[in-house]
């Protein structure tokens, strides 16, 4: 009984990797621990922190200490790893990696921390006349991207890697890799040049004439999403948006409406003057229609055509959807049918006149 009793005594001391069981055990509590409370742990800071922010008036706040959330969750986490190697009879190069283990993983969080940070801080400037919607994404985007790099290299660094070496002996690869991707730096300076000169933003609907008229839905590095009009989605490559003509409709000031009303040749003077007239004052007169200064109406009669009398209708409407304008132009018509009708007169259609001087006996 006393050999077992020194067997087990021995294999407590001795543990594993000449760790004793009880630091092991202890540590493995403190990880334990640390999981179990962890959302008890964060819900206090966070409270503690939102009953602060709540004092301000800004919102800015209380949108960083909600991106903040998850990278609070690694604290708990971070401080049981820190007590394990205090509890944990580390040395020599097993020490130092526990050491840059929880090194590590502080840079991380604070790196977490700053990479959450960048999307709510974009959304209060984006208030900004300057800060486009696409703007705010690429900036977030190469933010981001910048933050993780800088934790990374500072992760390398305390594992003893050192980046400038690193970089160098990738030379010649990055020189194969920028052969390669020759398009994909094409298509990053198209976006850029896209983005900056305010071509066209998210949510506005382009036209390519004779190739694609959608709306815009993200200017990514590479491509652009426009969602065509049968809802299905097409990404183009940036470059190829850079080259060509694009009329952006998002951007117009006002619809127009350019119509030619044919009218038949035995309408009088007095009945073309009556339903110019009419036409006009229903458009002026309509909240469809704008009526200031160069976007005043035209109503017109303006030629004498092979087969009928022309009337020119020219008329600006609010910049609206494509259903609601297709109801506005849909009331125009109707009302021009009636003041036609009401005239006495009629539409003319294209027709040809047969005159027979004689006839073959």
């Amino acid at each position: 009984m006393e050999n077992f009793i020194n067997l087990i005594s021995e294999v407590w001391n001795k543990g594993f990797l000449g760790i004793d069981l009880g630091s092991i055990i202890s540590s493995l509590l403190v990880i334990l621990t640390a999981f179990l409370f962890r959302g008890f742990i964060i819900s206090i800071i966070l409270n503690s922190l939102e009953r602060l922010a709540s004092k301000t008036k800004s919102k800015i706040d209380d949108e960083i200490l909600n991106a903040l959330r998850r990278p609070i969750g690694l604290v708990p986490i971070t401080i049981a790893l820190y007590i394990c190697t205090l509890i944990l009879p580390l040395s020599g190069l097993i020490g130092d990696i526990a050491t840059n283990i929880v090194k590590a993983f502080v840079i991380f969080t604070i790196f977490s921390a700053l990479a959450n940070s960048v999307k709510p801080i974009f959304a209060a400037l984006s208030t900004s006349s300057w800060l486009t919607a696409s703007m705010q994404m690429w900036l977030e985007r190469t933010s981001k991207f910048i933050v993780w790099v800088i934790g990374a290299a500072i992760i390398l660094d305390i594992f003893g890697i050192q980046i400038g070496p690193l970089i160098a002996g990738l030379g010649l690869f990055s020189v194969a890799v920028a052969l390669g991707a020759q398009d994909f730096f094409k298509n990053l300076i198209s976006g850029i040049l896209i983005i900056g000169e305010h071509r066209f933003q998210p949510g506005d609907r382009i036209e390519v004439s004779g190739q694609l008229h959608g709306i815009v839905e993200s200017i990514g590095f590479r491509s652009t999403v426009i969602r065509t009009f049968d809802t299905a989605p097409m990404v183009i490559p940036n470059k190829d948006l850079s080259d060509v003509k694009v009329i952006n409709h998002g951007e117009m000031i006002n619809r127009r409406i350019n119509w030619k009303i044919n009218l038949i040749y035995s309408t009088s003077v007095e009945q073309l003057e009556s339903i110019r007239n009419e036409i006009k004052d229903y458009i002026t007169k309509s909240n469809d229609f704008t009526s200031e200064g160069d976007l005043d109406p035209v109503v017109r009669i303006v030629e004498l055509g092979g087969s009928s009398i022309d009337l020119m209708i020219v008329a600006y409407a609010d910049p609206m959807g494509f259903a609601a304008f297709n109801e506005v132009k849909e009331n125009l018509i109707f009302n021009i049918m009636k003041i036609v009708k009401s005239n006495k007169s009629e539409f003319a259609y294209p027709s040809t006149s047969l005159y027979v001087e004689s006839m073959p006996k």
